[in-house]
């Protein structure tokens, strides 16, 4: 795995989700009780982009359908998604969130 860089930790909001390219991948960002977290930034359900969706309480909601992830672990929390998001593991260097790839 490669660290890869996806964003400046003072460009995210613990309020919403951010959208990151990294190497061709779609990676959303969550800044969640000061820690952050990396998930693959397309549903499972139908392909919504998660970061248009809201983050509340360390969770995803999907702006789509309304389903909804845990962004720590990418488990599926509730209908109609059922499989879990992509993670990826985040390093915070000096102000700069990278991702494994």
């Amino acid at each position: 795995m490669t660290l890869k860089f996806a964003a400046n930790l003072d460009d995210l909001n613990p309020d919403e989700p951010y959208a990151a390219t990294v190497d061709k991948e779609q990676i959303a960002l969550y800044l969640v009780d000061g820690e952050v977290y990396a998930t693959h930034n397309v549903c499972t359900h139908q392909f919504a982009l998660l970061s248009d969706g809201f983050l509340e309480d360390g969770c995803v909601e999907c702006p789509l359908h309304q389903g909804k992830f845990d962004v720590k672990t990418g488990a599926a929390l509730c209908a109609p998604v059922s499989a879990p998001l992509r993670t990826y593991k985040v390093h915070v260097e000096g102000g700069a969130v990278m991702v494994e790839l």
